[in-house]
């Protein structure tokens, strides 16, 4: 079932989303080489309950921390540990938390130190891809729409766009109908309407895009071990178009 959310609710989600890109950009801040993706989490679940809110992440699905920290091959969910992060990598952080009873969730893949030039095309298209998908999150178009427009553009830089992960409804529950796959074709799938919120969130690889779980038994990564890049906001679908919450 999918929940259509009232002005009032949106407002709410906003709030949400508002301080979780204020805990983002403060993580953003402190990626560089050195650090460890476990000083990220505690940073991350400090801020998070400093803003009166609560981790989105930990304890779902028995997940054990709060922020998901995914290392170069890894695509999603990565549990953060000890793993120093070095020159070169390229690190996504996907992130989540509770406010006043809604979920809101983003992510973001950012270079630690000089990266090659084909890791840095591949972050640029995926980042792209997100924005070409936001434009066409309007109220009369579908969820292939916004597939159609992620896998063009991923594909067309050459690169591969996984099919097993995919986007989602964001409420009160961190995933709630409808599933947002990252291809499709366009006017088919669900019929977006207006007081719709959905996370969408593009991955992709440099590789082949098949995957398999990580060694912690919670991340997902490639299966040739290729790099692989992850964006997300979360969006939602107003009279006047698409609105980014996590902006």
């Amino acid at each position: 079932m999918i929940y259509i959310k009232t002005p009032e609710e949106i407002k709410i989600m906003a709030q949400s989303c508002q301080l979780l890109s204020k805990v983002m950009k403060e993580l953003k801040n402190k990626v560089e080489p050195g650090r460890t993706t476990n000083e990220l989490n505690d940073l991350a679940e400090e801020l998070i309950l400093s803003f009166g809110a609560k981790p989105a992440f930990k304890g779902y699905n028995n997940f054990p921390s709060a922020l998901c920290t995914s290392i170069n091959e890894q695509i999603v969910h990565g549990v953060p540990s000890n793993r120093i992060l070095k020159e070169g990598d390229i690190l996504s952080l996907d992130l989540g938390l509770i406010y006043d009873g809604f979920n809101s969730d983003m992510a973001i893949t950012l270079p630690i130190g000089s990266i090659d030039p084909e890791t840095n095309r591949l972050m640029k298209a995926t980042k792209k891809s997100l924005k070409r998908a936001i434009a066409r999150t309007k109220a009369g178009k579908t969820i292939g729409d916004i597939g159609h427009a992620i896998q063009g553009h991923i594909e067309g830089q050459g690169f591969q766009v996984v099919r097993e992960l995919c986007g989602h409804g964001v409420g009160r529950q961190l995933h709630e109908s409808p599933d947002v796959p990252n291809f499709g074709q366009r006017h088919k799938g669900e019929l977006l309407k207006v007081g719709m919120v959905i996370a969408i969130e593009p991955m992709a690889t440099i590789g082949q895009p098949k995957i398999k779980k990580g060694p912690d038994g919670f991340c997902y990564q490639t299966a040739d071990d290729s790099l692989s890049a992850h964006f997300e906001h979360t969006i939602a679908i107003t009279e006047k178009g698409p609105r980014v919450l996590t902006k």
